[in-house]
């Protein structure tokens, strides 16, 4: 389970360093991917295991199920941390996520998103929940 926010940056060499704290419970490797609202997602390697497992019982005679599975597989890689505990970030990720230098880091339960920190912090930003809208929310889904 992962939990917790932490800010960080990229290097020029696109190297992000996953705080220690969520990077011990990832393992030696980890996926990194495409996430949704233009975030990117890290899994622990059963993590992403268990993805190819929902994937494979999606209908991919629904176009939109074939959309996903480009989506979210064709930009996934496989990474190793170096001795500093970092990963690189694809270019085609960085671009996706809108990433240009600072990062916003959060553990999400089964998985570690990663924003970049102007995305995050934008205004229009409705991946943020207001207080109001947490509570709502905590009510509609009997939590």
């Amino acid at each position: 389970m992962f939990t917790g926010t932490t800010y960080n940056s990229i290097d020029e060499k696109n190297r992000m360093i996953v705080p220690s704290k969520l990077r011990t419970g990832l393992g030696e490797r980890c996926v990194l991917t495409c996430g949704l609202d233009k975030c990117l997602y890290i899994y622990t390697m059963d993590s992403w295991n268990d993805q190819v497992e929902k994937a494979k019982k999606l209908p991919e005679s629904d176009r939109k199920v074939r959309a996903f599975i480009r989506h979210f597989f064709a930009n996934a890689v496989e990474c190793e941390f170096d001795r500093q505990g970092r990963v690189v970030i694809p270019q085609e990720l960085k671009s996706y996520a809108g990433i240009t230098k600072e990062l916003v880091t959060m553990g999400a339960m089964d998985k570690i998103e990663v924003w970049s920190k102007e995305v995050w912090d934008a205004p229009d930003n409705s991946n943020r929940m207001e207080t109001d809208d947490f509570a709502d929310a905590l009510v509609e889904y009997n939590f």
